[in-house]
């Protein structure tokens, strides 16, 4: 049998900064390409995406309900038709920048970067948020929220 010619590899090394940055990029380019096919495919032109299964049994809008167009809108830069389309969803699109941004800052400067740590308290003011916004968007007052 014959030795290896040459220098033997090990494992490559990666600076620290940019190991430390893999998953806040990582994730950042998962989000830009997720943006950028909504952006591309238009789902206001019908047969591209599934339609909501409670406005398509129910004619109520979810939460959610619109969540694509105001994609599409931000992806395009139009922040007054995503939030028209979907305010809930453009202000979950801003808090989950900030998170990024703060995640990626603590990254880079090497320290901890645990996200945050709600309480149940927390998930139910989430939860009764997402309540009244459906029943207000769904009642004659609030056509201003609905898509």
């Amino acid at each position: 049998m014959s030795e290896p010619v040459g220098p033997v590899s090990g494992p490559v090394s990666v600076p620290r900064p940019v190991r430390r940055l893999r998953a806040p990029l990582g994730t950042l380019a998962a989000v830009v390409a997720a943006f950028a096919y909504v952006g591309a495919v238009d789902p206001n032109e019908p047969g591209h995406y599934p339609v909501c299964p409670l406005l398509d049994l129910t004619g109520i809008y979810c939460p959610a309900c619109g969540g694509l167009r105001s994609a599409h809108a931000v992806a395009h830069g139009e922040l007054g038709t995503a939030a028209g389309a979907n305010l809930l969803a453009v202000a979950g699109y801003a808090a989950c920048a900030l998170f990024w941004a703060v995640w990626t800052v603590r990254a880079a400067r090497g320290l901890p970067t645990a996200g945050p740590r709600p309480r149940a308290v927390h998930w139910w003011a989430l939860g009764g948020l997402l309540l009244v916004f459906t029943a207000v968007r769904n009642l004659p007052f609030g056509a201003g929220l609905s898509p």
